[in-house]
């Protein structure tokens, strides 16, 4: 095992997921690659991008994700694993797996949360259809908080 993918979403448990990763880069001397995917630009997708302020607003918001997907890396380097942040934009479930293709990725690590029944059925969780769609080995982080 040679290439590891976490997914980072920064709604929480990324010190987890950075824990897993480390683990499991330090028992196979493994590269960690932090993917974020963000949602895609609205041109992208047949929106007005709308005014200025929104444009500045979202490339603040891009610049401060990329930012912290570097600290996050910077932080395993420190601990002796090769790690790199990657920020990407478009549909989350196709970049995850277009990425990892691209760079021989060997193991996705990915966190899970629990949502109520009604999000479950409307939208599904990304961990879920990445362990459906992936010919990589998944491993599903728990990320809730122990009672």
């Amino acid at each position: 095992m040679k290439n590891i993918l976490v997914t980072i979403d920064f709604d929480s448990g990324e010190e987890k997921l950075l824990e897993t990763a480390l683990t499991m880069a330090n028992k196979f001397s493994a590269k960690v690659w932090l993917l974020h995917v963000t949602a895609p630009d609205p041109e992208f997708v047949g929106y007005d991008v709308g005014p200025q302020y929104i444009r500045d607003f979202r490339a603040e918001e891009l610049r401060n994700e990329h930012k912290t997907l570097q600290e996050f890396a910077k932080r395993l380097e420190q601990k002796g694993i090769d790690a790199e942040g990657l920020l990407i934009q478009g549909a989350t479930l196709e970049m995850i797996l277009n990425e990892a293709q691209k760079l021989k990725i060997d193991l996705i690590i990915v966190g899970y949360e629990q949502h109520n029944f009604l999000y479950e059925a409307l939208i599904g969780s990304v961990s879920s259809k990445l362990i459906k769609k992936s010919k990589i080995p998944v491993l599903v982080v728990p990320l809730e908080e122990e009672p």
